[in-house]
Formats: C-alpha cells, structure tokens, sequence
C-alpha cells in the first residue's frame, strides 16, 4: 500500500544467527555477516550476484567492516555502504537499502548488521566530542544525579540506565496507577515468550519474583528489566516489485508499506526524560506511519519494540498508538495468555496485539548493528506464518521500532504481499 508515484519495496528474504553472550564463542563479525547473510539468501532462494549494493550496520569496529564481512558472500565488486546509528544501526540499514530501491537506482539490495561486542556499552574515541555527551549533560542539567549507578559499571553503561530509570520514574510520578509490579510484568512476559525463540541469548521464563528481586540497577530498573548485550547477526533483502515478480518471489514477499525515521527535536532537550530517552521522536516516527501507510494502529497484529529496557516498551505501548497517554498500564492490565494454533503461549494486549512474541531485546539479547534487522527478520517470518510456536495467528500487518541514542527513531511497517489487483478489489 504505497503512497501514490513511490515504487513499493519487499522484503524476499530474512536471517538472523543465535545471538550469543559476549565472549562466550569463537567467532568474528565476518562470521556472523556470512552466516546471516547466507541464511537470507536461502531464504530468498537467490544467489549472491543478484545483489546490486549491500548496506552493513555496526557501531563497534574499524571503518569498512562490512565489506570484509560481505567478501565472505562473493567478491562480486559492488558498493558496500556502512552505517552506524548506534542502537537503530540495523533499522537504518534497512531504511537505506529501502531508499536505494526507490530511488530507482537498484533493484535488489542487501541490508546486513553485526556486532561483536564487549560486556558492557562504551565509547573508545575519548580524544573527540562524545555524540551522546549532550543527551548525558543533559539528563543531569533536568535533574538526575551525576556519577556511576553501579561501581563496576562504566560511565556509558551507567549513564543509559539511568537516562531509562529516571524516565521510567517521571511515568510513575506523572501516572501513577504505574507501579513496579507492571514493568516486572512486561520482563516477565517477554521472557515467558522466549521460551519459543531459539535464537534468543537468554530463552526462558524468569518468574516475576526473580524479576523484581534481582540486582536493582538503578530504580526502578533491575537486572532481568534490561537487554543483555550480545554477539550475533542479523539480514534482509530488500527489492522492488519488477524484481520480485521476475524471479517468481511473490511468496516470499512482505512489502514495507510505510517506514520513518526522526531525530532529536527541540522537545528532546526539554525537561522530560521520557523525550530525551526517545519518546517523542518514536511517537512522531508512528505518525508519520500511520499517515503514510492510510492504516491505524486497529490495523496492526504484531510488534517487535525496542525493549532496551522494560520501561521503554510500556512507553511505546502509548507512541506507537496501542493506547492513549497515560493508559499504557491500563493496556497492559487488558492482556491475557492464549495459546495460539502452533501450541504457543502469548501475551495478547486489548484483545488484539502480540509485543515481542521473539522475546523482545530483553531476552535476544542486543547486538547493535544487528537488533533492527532481527526485528525486521521475525516480523517478516510472522507475516509469512512460519514462525512455528512463535507465530501470531493471521497476522497481516507488523510494526517495528527501534531507537538508538544519540539519537534515531525508526519505525517500519509492513504487510503481506498483495498484487495490485487484490488491493484495489479490497477498497472497492
């Protein structure tokens, strides 16, 4: 469902590696790129020379790491861009390849995110201006105290926990029908998920009682309430419909009807933590959406946020329009497990929508440059009702999100594959 005169965009293809604990296995990001790429090819049924361009997201590592991690695909000579928007490095990735397409420039484009990553976040150009040293000052100039949240944390671990925890405590204080116990629920509901995603780093259900008595990180976030950084890799093949139809891929093809990226607004350096957390740039992101895409939010089955930590889902639960502001609890309260077709467990929120059936980054694990395309990966795989145990039934729209400070929204929505005739028949 494209808006008039603009090409539409599929996704023919998807792969995602299991996501590891950091230095847990023997492996380097060319292996991740290899195996993740590799997996969406096969899963598009193409061969790597029909790959136009390749755009390869990460944050930590060298310049031009992704052509080393493509030459393990072929050394066929084609452009290779690398993008890095910390967090949202995967989204825009797939935002870019996205744009090639339209563009009219290619017709067949590889977005591919990896990351081999250390135990904690961390900056290592100390001699230039820090990106995120704004957002950080910040945070304290509007009143969060200075200093480390944790001893044996460093200074950027420390300070995005804390960005997260304070914004978390402005919604309680603003709200406060929200209590612990409902940031509790939501970990505990991404865990349970988890059980049914194999790729995930951590893939089991943690009770609320662990939930809410592990180590508190910073109030009133603990341990299990966060994402785990990790190792792993993630793809999609992104192309147009004269592509698509050429080499017969219609079955595999979910189009990307609507996709947004917003970056730090005035309101972002205000006096809110929710905003400099992101917030407001996510909620302006799926309003742009929803207006490119002519859908609601009524129309959308299934979501993957970005649930860095438990907080920032039940923030996104109100800007990506599930619920008005203030009754994101209230939402959260309507949920109830039911069992889907494939013998899975899911949490279903006001009767409709599925949030993080893979587990979400708090079980994944978050490996950067590939969070974004993994998300892309299971709502693609959800659309196409292959995601076994996982799968949300009859999901026919999806909607992503993914953040990263410093700062970038990206929100992308997508659908099945419909030919034109059946869209216009359907409005007619």
């Amino acid at each position: 469902m494209a808006t008039k005169g603009i090409p539409r965009v599929f996704v023919v293809g998807a792969g995602v590696t299991k996501f590891e604990r950091p230095l847990t296995k023997d492996w380097d990001y060319p292996d991740m790129g290899k195996e993740a790429g590799s997996a969406a090819l096969k899963d598009a049924g193409l061969t790597y020379d029909k790959i136009q361009s390749v755009v390869a997201s990460y944050c930590y590592g060298e310049p031009t790491c992704g052509q080393r991690a493509v030459y393990q695909l072929g050394l066929s000579g084609i452009p290779v861009y690398n993008v890095n928007n910390n967090c949202s490095s995967g989204s825009t990735a797939l935002m870019m390849a996205r744009r090639l397409i339209q563009s009219g420039v290619e017709n067949c484009v590889l977005a591919l995110g990896f990351e081999k990553m250390e135990k904690g976040l961390s900056e290592r150009y100390t001699d230039k201006a820090s990106p995120v040293a704004v957002h950080m000052d910040h945070m304290v100039k509007i009143g969060a105290k200075p200093g480390l949240i944790q001893p044996r944390m460093n200074n950027m671990t420390s300070d995005v926990v804390k960005l997260y925890a304070y914004a978390a405590r402005e919604y309680m204080n603003k709200y406060p029908q929200a209590k612990l116990s409902d940031f509790v629920e939501i970990a505990f509901k991404n865990h349970k998920q988890s059980v049914n995603n194999p790729k995930a780093s951590i893939s089991k259900e943690i009770s609320r009682e662990d939930i809410a008595g592990k180590l508190m990180l910073c109030e009133p976030i603990t341990f299990w309430m966060s994402a785990p950084v990790a190792d792993g890799g993630a793809a999609a093949i992104v192309c147009s419909e004269q592509f698509m139809i050429k080499n017969n891929l219609q079955n595999r093809a979910v189009e990307i009807v609507a996709q947004s990226m917003v970056t730090d607004m005035p309101s972002s350096f205000g006096k809110s933590f929710m905003d400099l957390s992101g917030a407001g740039m996510a909620k302006e992101a799926a309003r742009r959406c929803y207006d490119e895409s002519g859908m609601t939010s009524s129309d959308v089955d299934v979501l993957e946020v970005h649930d860095c930590f438990s907080c920032n889902e039940m923030f996104m639960y109100e800007a990506m329009q599930l619920a008005e502001e203030g009754r994101a609890v209230d939402l959260l309260h309507s949920g109830k497990w039911q069992k889907n077709s494939r013998g899975g467990e899911q949490f279903v929120l006001g009767g409709r929508w599925v949030v993080n059936p893979s587990g979400g980054l708090e079980s994944k694990g978050h490996p950067i440059g590939a969070t974004g395309l993994a998300q892309c990966a299971e709502l693609v795989s959800q659309l196409r009702g292959e995601s076994e145990r996982r799968q949300v039934d009859g999901a026919r729209v999806a909607l992503q999100h993914n953040f990263g400070i410093g700062g970038a929204a990206v929100v992308t929505m997508y659908k099945k594959f419909e030919s034109r005739a059946n869209v216009a028949h359907a409005r007619l």
